[in-house]
């Protein structure tokens, strides 16, 4: 289908792109540099309600915010909105808590080399959640036009195609050269959880590796949870200004989880455990015992470490830093 001939993609959009909206709420939002230590638990419960929208940073297996995840599926949340943007194992968990009523799709139910989470497909092909489709490229133009506080991003790789039939996406004509371009709408989400490899206690990120759109992430969203593999000092930020990716100012909450990813990757840090990823891959044929497999590594388990513990406790952990320093 050739783009002049649709206007507009035929799903609507999930959140509104009016800028000055957007604009209320962060005015009122704080921006102090204070200590904004909590736990995991107490981040699902003051962020993290029924029906909010969600999103998670990272990339595929890479800095996956798994500790809040889990939280959020023994805390029994649904009705959520996602931001399915370069998603694997979170979006698989999302699926196996049934936390979802609308996903904003591009990259959801694959975990990449490891294949299609079973549960996720079953999930997405019941009918339940509603979906509208993007690109992964057209996603994180909606992150940058709401982190500049404009109503819409324009692109021009979905024009032409199926994705954009079935997206939220407009054709606009250029006031300069005529030309036509696909407007994405901006988006807010309601809260963004990123992993990230230090932070002080005021919330000041360091990355290292691929970040993605997180920093687009971290601008667009109205608030933002932040997971640490470890707090380093406010001085030791100080003194590299220059890799702070996210500033103290965007971020609501800082967690310290250390191998805070796991089973994903974590660059530099820890390697994936694949053995674990193929595991769920492989259970979640078998909806009875997937059901047995979730009790065990989620439900009856009351914090992330116990999690740890049951996938082989420090041994584990050892084997994949020493792969991922190896690699």
């Amino acid at each position: 289908m050739r783009d002049m001939d649709i206007g507009s993609g035929v799903n609507t959009i999930f959140m509104d792109p009016d800028p000055d909206k957007a604009r209320e709420f962060f005015a009122k939002k704080s921006r102090a540099m204070t200590d904004k230590r909590i736990t995991v638990k107490e981040a699902v419960e003051n962020y993290i309600q029924d029906g909010c929208y969600l999103s998670t940073g990272g990339f595929g297996a890479v800095r996956i915010p798994t500790a809040v995840v889990h939280e959020i599926l023994r805390a029994g949340r649904k009705n959520l909105g996602y931001y399915g943007h370069t998603t694997t194992h979170d979006f698989q968990l999302f699926c196996a808590g049934n936390c979802l009523s609308k996903v904003d799709a591009a990259y959801i139910v694959g975990l990449e080399a490891r294949g299609l989470s079973p549960n996720a497909r079953r999930v997405m092909q019941s009918g339940e959640v509603e979906v509208c489709e993007w690109t992964n490229y057209a996603l994180a133009v909606r992150l940058k036009a709401a982190s500049e506080g404009v109503s819409y991003g324009i692109v021009r790789t979905m024009m032409g195609t199926d994705t954009f039939k079935m997206s939220g996406a407009k054709i606009v004509k250029c006031p300069f050269t005529g030309k036509k371009y696909a407007a994405v709408p901006a988006i807010w989400p309601d809260v963004a959880i990123i992993h990230v490899h230090e932070s002080d206690i005021y919330g000041n990120c360091r990355i290292k590796g691929i970040s993605v759109a997180d920093m687009e992430l971290a601008r667009a969203a109205k608030h933002v949870i932040i997971t640490t593999e470890r707090i380093v000092s406010n001085d030791d930020i100080r003194s590299d200004p220059v890799n702070t990716a996210i500033p103290f100012y965007l971020v609501d909450a800082v967690v310290e989880v250390p191998f805070g990813s796991y089973p994903g990757n974590m660059p530099y840090e820890y390697f994936s455990d694949e053995q674990h990823l193929a595991e769920w891959m492989r259970v979640e044929k078998d909806p009875a015992a997937f059901e047995k497999f979730l009790d065990k590594y989620i439900h009856s388990v009351s914090n992330f470490y116990e999690y740890l513990e049951r996938c082989g406790g420090w041994d584990k952990l050892k084997s994949l830093r020493e792969k991922e320093v190896l690699v």
